[in-house]
């Protein structure tokens, strides 16, 4: 249902594909960006991006699985983090790594912004997934 692709041409990504290629007629999920809240609205881990990575990713998983996906069936995220420092987007980067998304390896880019949307957000990401049919969901 999903063909990742690394292409043999290009620079060889770490932890995830060039392209993900899902064929017509499979139902796709487009989630709003996942962010660092907890269920009472309450910022986690202010001033503290790979924390609040863990909570983003923490929530990413509760709208996959509301709308039957999971972490495996991403096709597409983009990562969005509050730095220009390399390090701290190389660091969030590793929380996103460790989540399980890269296991399919899904498409993916990392972007470093000005601000985001809640005062002390650092981090949020937005994400593409396949709804497999029942018997296919990990």
């Amino acid at each position: 249902m999903i063909q990742r692709v690394t292409v043999p041409s290009l620079f060889p990504p770490p932890a995830y594909s060039h392209a993900s290629v899902v064929e017509a007629g499979t139902k796709l999920a487009f989630l709003a960006g996942s962010v660092p809240l907890d269920a009472e609205g309450k910022l986690v881990g202010p001033d503290d991006p790979v924390r609040q990575a863990g909570q983003v990713i923490a929530n990413l998983r509760e709208q996959l699985d509301a709308v039957g996906s999971d972490l495996a069936h991403v096709v597409v995220t983009e990562v969005y983090v509050v730095s220009g420092e390399p390090a701290v987007l190389s660091a969030v980067w590793d929380v996103v790594e460790a989540s399980g998304l890269s296991a399919g390896p899904h498409s993916s880019t990392l972007i470093g912004v000005a601000c985001l949307g809640y005062p002390g957000q650092l981090v949020e990401i937005t994400a593409t997934a396949v709804v497999p049919e029942r018997e296919e969901r990990r």
